[in-house]
């Protein structure tokens, strides 16, 4: 009795590693579905709780079982499922931080900004500023997007895909297909370049 009622319940139930196993093999639809099913509590509540707001939230948690869905081949299934999808969770979450602390700076961005002198100051100006200092503002940045300007147009790739885009110096060097080090060098020269501008 007690092993017809095991084996009942291991089907029934069966491990998330079993389910992922199903779905990347293509023997079961609804293995993805459970998955998601399964996680959509536990994984939405420690989204909320790391990115402070439901909407962010339920957006981390489809891009996060999206990225699962895409990289299904790439998952060792020799290892758990639940720390792997957490991993993924967590990037996709930091991922959403950075994209929102870039849409807030941009929209308090005079439009005379470029796209990369956008993300080089951290002073954005104040709502509550004098009309003065809303003017000195605006000299400063257009300032900076002239200084931008003038970089190298490998300098303002590099500078764009570390600080636009939030990619990790490796993550960038994938992109422009040269080596980790050549990328923090333009970005150190790029760096200096703006410093001596205000020189």
């Amino acid at each position: 009795m007690s092993t017809t009622s095991s084996s009942l319940r291991q089907f029934a139930d069966p491990s998330d590693e079993e389910l992922f196993r199903r779905f990347r093999d293509g023997r079961d639809d609804r293995a993805f579905a459970t998955l998601v099913y399964r996680y959509e509590q536990p994984l939405f509540a420690y989204l909320r709780r790391l990115l402070h707001s439901d909407q962010l939230a339920e957006d981390v948690f489809q891009s996060t079982f999206l990225r699962v869905h895409m990289k299904r081949q790439s998952f060792d299934v020799s290892r758990r499922f639940q720390p792997w999808l957490y991993a993924i969770a967590t990037r996709q979450a930091i991922d959403a931080i950075r994209r929102e602390k870039r849409h807030r700076r941009k929209a308090a961005l005079p439009a005379a900004a470029g796209p990369v002198a956008d993300l080089m100051l951290d002073d954005v100006p104040a709502a509550d500023s004098t009309p003065v200092e809303q003017v000195q503002n605006r000299e400063e940045w257009q300032r900076v997007r002239a200084a931008v300007g003038r970089l190298s147009a490998v300098q303002q790739r590099a500078v764009q895909l570390v600080y636009g885009e939030g990619l990790a110096y490796r993550e960038a060097a994938g992109v422009l297909g040269v080596p980790v080090g050549t990328v923090k060098s333009r970005v150190h020269s790029a760096i200096l370049a703006l410093g001596g501008s205000w020189a």
